[in-house]
């Protein structure tokens, strides 16, 4: 179940909201721990066993917790102990295939390669449990003590499956002690009509131009087209994700949690460093504080800095998927991340136009890393891309830009606008009155429409 569909909206939603603003105030937790469960469980119906897994991870966690903070003197013991059980699940579900045919291809030899299903959300609610055992052996919290307070906020259902990440230590006093208003509940609905708005109406619209080049074929398509192909996923892939990061904070409101923000605007960046910095920002701070931080940082030198740079931007590939086009992908931002310290980035800096205009040709670039999973296929959509390098002759369609923009121009345009402050400065002035209100109620009517004519597609990031 997904949150731009229509049983979510019409069906789960509205039966959880009612059952959550009955409950008196001592169970609802509970409310949100079984009723995330329900949701989850939904996600999992083919594979059952997996709702047993993800109850088996919060409870070894919430126990972990618990010996971290009574027994400090083992306490790295068990710290290490539970970085190796979130881990080795994510490591054997995400990556055992990956490994194995990689084996197999560098060795020539035939090891059984199965085809595992990923457990839906296993990265983030790892990533969660980890960031609580970490922050309950520093002493930056106290370890919960109710089982069913831990289990809500890791089930959580609007943050479960694709973030944000978020810290037990930003919502541990909301936990306990949270107020419910109209006001809240006002707010969040729309954040959440915004977030669908971007999902449904923008990224929706873009997918079908990205899914129109890979039925033609990247051999066969013009370069005009190549490149308004990359701009179109660039954008898909931001509203996409910012969408759904919006409806669950949307959500979170509505039940008086407070999430971190999760986007700021990065396609206004003038180097990939700021870029990082406002995009998936709650990815970025658990690779900071986890990863980052714990090597060393900046504090031990130039060389040490560089290598921390480069775990961090591995992991941070590796972590996206088991392919090598995420890895390389990875590997690529810390090539330009470091040509941005040591060299380019004072002036990016300084001089933004230039910032943009470098932007403007990086972002959509990397994107395309991120991708075409094939190697082969990259290759052949980069020199799509370049006209000038030499090329095997295709059948090339010379019209297929304006036939494609004339269907996609104006979803591109929208994208353009609304990655830019703009459209939230107006919003944030005009809040409150009743244009707003009709707007966003058009929005939504426009978006369960679209959902209702099967014109939807999965969030993206639901496969990392």
């Amino acid at each position: 179940m997904v949150f731009s569909s229509l049983e979510f909206i019409f069906i789960f939603l509205p039966a959880f909201m009612i059952v959550y603003g009955i409950a008196p105030k001592a169970y609802k937790n509970a409310v949100i721990f079984f009723g995330s469960l329900i949701f989850y469980s939904m996600g999992v119906l083919k594979n059952p066993i997996y709702i047993l897994l993800f109850l088996l991870t919060i409870l070894f966690n919430f126990i972990i917790g618990e010996f971290i903070g009574n027994f400090r003197r083992s306490a790295k013991f068990w710290l290490f102990l539970g970085v190796v059980f979130n881990f080795w699940w994510l490591i054997f579900f995400k990556y055992t295939g990956f490994f194995f045919t990689n084996i197999n291809s560098a060795f020539h030899a035939s090891l059984p390669v199965k085809d595992i299903i990923l457990p839906i959300g296993i990265s983030f609610y790892t990533f969660q449990n980890v960031s609580y055992i970490a922050d309950v052996y520093r002493r930056r919290t106290s370890p919960e003590h109710s089982f069913i307070n831990y289990g809500a906020y890791i089930s959580m259902f609007p943050q479960l499956i694709a973030g944000p990440i978020v810290t037990y230590r930003t919502v541990a006093d909301r936990l306990e002690r949270r107020t419910h208003s109209i006001a809240q509940v006002e707010n969040g609905l729309k954040t959440f009509t915004i977030g669908l708005g971007y999902k449904v109406l923008i990224a929706n619209r873009l997918g079908g131009l990205w899914s129109e080049l890979s039925r033609i074929g990247y051999q066969s398509i013009s370069p005009k087209l190549a490149w308004m192909g990359i701009f179109a996923y660039s954008f898909q892939l931001y509203f996409d994700f910012c969408g759904y990061s919006l409806m669950a904070i949307g959500l979170g409101q509505i039940m008086g949690f407070s999430f971190p923000r999760n986007f700021d605007h990065p396609y206004m960046s003038t180097t990939m460093t700021e870029f990082w910095r406002r995009w998936h920002i709650t990815l970025g701070t658990w690779f900071r504080e986890n990863v980052y931080i714990p090597l060393g940082g900046n504090r031990h030198g130039t060389a040490k800095t560089v290598r921390n740079y480069f775990v961090v931007w591995a992991l941070t590939g590796l972590w996206h998927g088991a392919s090598w086009n995420f890895i390389l992908w990875g590997l690529v931002l810390f090539g330009l991340i470091m040509l941005e310290r040591f060299v380019i980035g004072g002036f990016l800096n300084k001089y933004k136009l230039f910032g943009h205009l470098y932007m403007i040709l990086v972002i959509p670039l990397t994107w395309l890393l991120f991708a075409v999973t094939d190697l082969h296929q990259l290759g052949v959509y980069f020199l799509r891309l370049m006209p000038f390098i030499p090329q095997k002759a295709h059948t090339l369609f010379d019209g297929d830009f304006a036939k494609y923009w004339g269907i996609y121009g104006k979803f591109l345009i929208a994208g353009l606008v609304f990655s830019t402050p703009l459209p939230a400065a107006v919003y944030r002035k005009i809040k409150n009155s009743p244009v707003t209100a009709f707007i966003l109620l058009a929005v939504f009517w426009g978006s369960v429409y679209c959902m209702y004519k099967g014109m939807n597609d999965p969030f993206m990031y639901f496969r990392f």
